[in-house]
This record gives C-alpha cells, sequence and structure tokens, in this order.
C-alpha cells in the first residue's frame, strides 16, 4: 500500500522537473546516474583490495586500487558526457486498429558531438540500441501492443547510456507527449436490414443503377480511371490478365450505419460498424453513420473513412 503514494510522488516530481514537450533536450537537470551491478561488483573489489594494501601495506596494492578508483570516476564523467547534449523528438505515429502494434517514432539528434550506445524503449519491455553520428540524427521505431480503443499514450520513454565501460547507467525519463488513435477492432458479423436510412420491407423491383457497392455483377476488364481497390489480384497471378470487381448499386437505397440497431455490448457493436465501414469505404459505397452522440451524413471516400473510424474509437470519451 505505500508503494502507490510513492510512485505518485515521483511521478509528481518528474512532471516538474522534466516536463511534457514533443522536443527535449538532455541535461544535468534531466540525467540521473548510478553504477550498475558491473559498477557496485566492480566498487567492492576496490573496496577489498584496499584494506588487502592497508593490512600488508603493500605500494603496489595501493598504486593499482587508486588507479582502478580513478578510472571509475572519470567514468562517470564519460558516462554522463555520452547522453548529455542529446535532443529527442516526437517522430508521431498512424492510428492502428486493437490488437495490432502501435508504433511511435523517435528522432534522437545531435547538436555537436557522436553519441554511442543509445538505448531507449519503455520497459519493461526490451530496450532498442542505436548511435546517433556527430551533427546529425538517428530515427527509431518503438512499439506498443494497442490493447483498447481511443487514444493511445504510452507515457515516459526512459533513454539510458552505459558507454563506454557498462559500470555505470546515466538515464531519463522523457515524455515526449506522443499520442496516436486506437481504432476498434474489426468483428466480421451481419448487418441487419433495419441498418439504413431508407429501406423498404421488400428490395423486389429494385433494379442495378450505375456503378456501386450493392450487387457484385462479376469480374470486367481493367480500364483507366477504375479503382485500384477493385483489382482482382488472384486473377491477375494465374495469368487472366488485370480484371476489376464490378458492382451495382441498388437504386432507392442509402445506407446508413446505425449503432442503436445493432445488439450486444458497445464494444462489439462498435467493432460490427468498425468493419463495415472498411467494407463500404473499400467498394466506394456511400454511406452514413449514427452512433448515440453523433451522425455523420452519407458520403465516400478516404476522408469519409478517416472521420467514421475516429467517431468510433472516440466514442463515449469525454471530448
Amino acid at each position: 500500500m505505500a508503494a502507490h503514494p510513492l510512485k505518485a510522488r515521483w511521478s509528481r516530481w518528474l512532471e516538474r522537473r522534466i516536463p511534457a514537450a514533443a522536443s527535449v533536450r538532455l541535461n544535468q537537470r534531466r540525467i540521473f546516474i548510478i553504477p550498475t551491478r558491473v559498477g557496485l561488483a566492480f566498487g567492492i573489489a576496490l573496496l577489498l583490495m584496499l584494506l588487502a594494501a592497508i593490512n600488508y601495506q603493500n605500494s603496489l596494492a595501493y598504486a593499482l586500487t587508486f588507479l582502478l578508483g580513478s578510472l571509475f570516476i572519470v567514468a562517470i564523467l564519460h558516462t554522463y558526457r555520452n547522453l548529455a547534449g542529446l535532443i529527442v523528438r516526437a517522430g508521431g505515429g498512424g492510428a492502428v486498429f486493437v490488437g495490432e502494434q502501435a508504433r511511435f517514432r523517435v528522432r534522437l539528434e545531435s547538436a555537436g558531438r557522436a553519441h554511442q550506445a543509445i538505448a531507449l524503449g519503455w520497459p519493461p519491455a526490451p530496450l532498442q540500441a542505436l548511435d546517433v553520428p556527430a551533427q546529425g540524427l538517428s530515427e527509431c521505431e518503438l512499439s506498443q501492443p494497442a490493447l483498447r480503443r481511443g487514444w493511445l499514450r504510452p507515457g515516459r520513454l526512459r533513454i539510458e547510456s552505459r558507454f563506454p565501460l557498462g559500470i555505470l547507467v546515466a538515464w531519463s525519463w522523457v515524455d515526449l507527449d506522443q499520442a496516436l488513435l486506437v481504432y476498434p477492432r474489426p468483428l466480421e458479423g451481419d448487418l441487419p436490414l433495419s441498418v439504413g436510412a431508407q429501406e423498404d420491407e421488400d428490395d423486389e423491383g429494385r433494379r442495378a443503377q450505375g456503378p456501386g457497392a450493392d450487387d457484385y455483377q462479376g469480374l470486367k476488364p481493367y480500364q483507366p480511371g477504375d479503382s485500384k481497390r477493385r483489382l482482382h489480384w488472384k486473377a491477375f497471378s494465374r495469368g487472366h490478365g488485370l480484371l476489376v470487381k464490378d458492382f451495382a448499386a441498388l437504386a432507392g437505397r442509402d445506407l446508413c450505419l446505425d449503432f442503436d440497431a445493432l445488439e450486444g455490448d458497445p464494444e462489439h457493436r462498435l467493432s460490427l460498424l468498425c468493419h463495415w465501414v472498411l467494407q463500404f469505404s473499400e467498394r466506394l459505397q456511400p454511406f452514413a453513420l449514427r452512433l448515440p452522440d453523433q451522425f455523420l451524413p452519407l458520403d465516400n471516400g478516404e476522408a469519409h473513412r478517416e472521420a467514421c473510424l475516429r467517431a468510433l474509437a472516440l466514442y463515449g470519451e469525454p471530448r
């Protein structure tokens, strides 16, 4: 029970000392340094050597102990120097679906000397190591599992260096204020007939009218201007030429994906809606989306697809 308040106090102290920012330059206020396990063993060995030198009054033992002790002190300066002055910037990241790996890009820049063996990541996951050239930059991609929809904020990033001897570790915790959107996991399922803005009880008499996505007509040769999303790659791989899937829209039908027309818990409904948003967008079929707190009118295209996925991801979250 005592660990929780202590962790909260540590987080508040870090927020004051290293506030969130898209770009952070590491300096003496933001860098911490302690001996590693190897360094602790090295220190214990030095203490034993000093006791032996005192006991036997051996000048060579004194010289070796003081030489190694000086090496330890010099290593403190070099370990700190390898991290000091490094500039850490957020590089952004694209939206993902629940169950995928969210990928965040991070850029490390040097305004002067080179920085060797810089490791960064989010423990307990393994840290990723890279070198930063003098007056250059290095970019890496870090991943975290996307376990729930909405905004994914990975939290403070650990950056550390054990260069050059590995007996000390200098590190910092930086908050690059990164976040990316996690869409619901697409779930295949039937779309009830009630999900439509202008549904009749009987679809009889409706005719195929122009290119659309309701009625699959078969395959036709590819023509310039046809959507590349409808290309039939399996037929192409079999040597049948470049064919596209041909759909026709049913006249009088305006599709509206309605949250309230579906059954199940909210997350299940959102997953079904996510699947149909992707399906209709791929078919270039105009559709509307109705949520209890939001309505997106009939439209199609990439912008409409992104707006619908964003609405599904942020459903129920405070605006």
